[in-house]
């Protein structure tokens, strides 16, 4: 059974296609994020504002150690700081399967576009492109590059004819 981690960027379906594709491998699944928020008794958003975005990037590479020591096998859905963090990418590369889950601009604008729980989503839509593309130079060393496929559960088939 293998450690697998999800990569991309904010709205790619991190946490949706993590889930299902846990539940087919019947394998835990772990959202990166969800354990941050467990674990500090707040939001993301809370976390962001009270204590700092460096704060909780410290905090993610904690949990992601914490998880992939603590279990034999899982799926874990990152947050997309989380994997375009180079330090976090050579660990997760290191540790398992490392998935890119890659959408266009225009799909991650779509999906995200009412989402309140996202503090990057402040930043001009500029800023987000540039963020965007800085980040998928990190993402595209991943082991296996999904692109985004029309359903859940095609991504999911496609990501299990590779394994």
């Amino acid at each position: 059974m293998k450690k697998i981690y999800l990569v991309g960027f904010m709205g790619s379906g991190k946490t949706t296609v993590g889930r299902h594709l846990a539940k087919k491998l019947k394998t835990p699944f772990v959202d990166i994020d969800g354990e941050i928020e467990t674990r500090e008794g707040l939001t993301i958003p809370q976390i962001f504002s009270l204590k700092g975005e460096n704060y909780f990037r410290t905090l993610e590479m904690e949990v992601l150690k914490d998880v992939t020591r603590s279990l034999p096998t899982f799926v874990i859905a990152t947050g997309g700081g989380l994997g375009a963090n180079q330090t976090a990418m050579e660990f997760m590369k290191q540790n398992g399967t490392v998935i890119w889950l890659d959408i266009d601009f225009e799909t991650f604008k779509r999906r995200t576009a009412k989402d309140p729980n996202r503090p990057l989503l402040r930043k001009s839509e500029e800023a987000l492109k540039k963020l965007f593309e800085e980040r998928k130079k990190i993402y595209s060393q991943a082991h296996l590059r999904i692109e985004s496929q029309k359903s859940v559960e095609q991504t999911v088939q496609k990501i299990l004819s590779f394994m």
